[in-house]
């Protein structure tokens, strides 16, 4: 881990009690996004992924900022390249797309200022936690751009699709307050930090890693779906999985025992549940 974490030099990784905290770590530029952060978080966020240690993900970032959007230094050749239009990939999209196939319960500990990508970035995680009064905003039209990180996708997901228009047409700054009440953050807090390890402590305490990949999978699979039979099918696959697997016989037992839950298996140990909506080989 040691060698992993002196490879990064715009994030911070660090992994303790089974929460891994990145941290965007440019705190004199206000944590700006940039072609090598998007190029470590990737690598970040892979090692996460595979390393079963790694229970729950929180991102916050260094300093007053948690990002302050793409670093336009520059100028008008930011958000030029060289690839071909076919090959070319925004570098948002290509984190948020990893995102969204993690297994991982991913919290964001919006510390500060989040806009253009630093809102987009945090879409695909699972839980937005903003400091209240912070500055936030999908501020690309009023850059000459467009909604990148695969936002066109997340966005109507979580608030309605009024709301997500009128943030992205007008570019405005979003008050916290209401991105609590739309639903884009879970809480406004002080010390979003703070909540965050709150929320992740509890999660590794107290739940199974098997039973919240299978839940984190379970609920953005079923959005596209048009009828609850195929959400029962899956669910009632896993539990006949779980039911004759060690998690369940510990959750059982710690619970008439009165104790602490020390759930045995790993995130790696589930089984593929959503292969063309069927279980996996495993």
């Amino acid at each position: 881990m040691k060698g992993l974490r002196s490879l990064f030099e715009t994030i911070d990784y660090e992994l303790s009690r089974n929460v891994l905290t990145i941290t965007l770590n440019r705190p004199e530029a206000m944590n700006t996004y940039t072609y090598q952060m998007n190029e470590e978080l990737k690598a970040a966020f892979k090692q996460a992924e595979t390393d079963d240690e790694v229970r729950v993900i929180i991102v916050t970032g260094a300093g007053r900022a948690f990002c302050a959007g793409m670093d336009l230094e520059s100028g008008e050749e930011t958000f030029q390249t060289a690839e071909d239009e076919d090959e070319f990939r925004d570098i948002g999209g290509q984190v948020s797309l990893q995102l969204f196939e993690s297994s991982k319960p991913i919290i964001a500990a919006i510390n500060g200022p989040a806009v253009g990508i630093g809102l987009t970035m945090t879409l695909p995680m699972d839980l937005r936690i903003v400091k209240k009064d912070t500055k936030i905003g999908f501020v690309f039209a009023r850059r000459g751009i467009g909604p990148e990180a695969a936002s066109g996708w997340f966005l109507p997901r979580i608030v309605s699709m009024g709301k997500a228009l009128e943030w992205m047409l007008t570019g405005r700054m979003i008050p916290t307050k209401e991105a609590l009440e739309s639903g884009l953050v879970l809480y406004e807090e002080e010390d979003p930090l703070g909540k965050s390890k709150e929320i992740a402590e509890d999660i590794v305490t107290n739940t199974a890693a098997t039973s919240n990949s299978f839940a984190k999978k379970l609920l953005w699979g079923m959005l596209e779906e048009n009828h609850p039979e195929n959400s029962h099918l899956i669910e009632s696959k896993f539990l006949y999985w779980a039911s004759r697997n060690r998690d369940a016989k510990e959750g059982i037992e710690s619970f008439v025992e009165k104790r602490s839950p020390i759930f045995p298996l790993k995130h790696s140990d589930l089984p593929n549940f959503f292969s063309n909506g069927t279980e996996g080989d495993r």
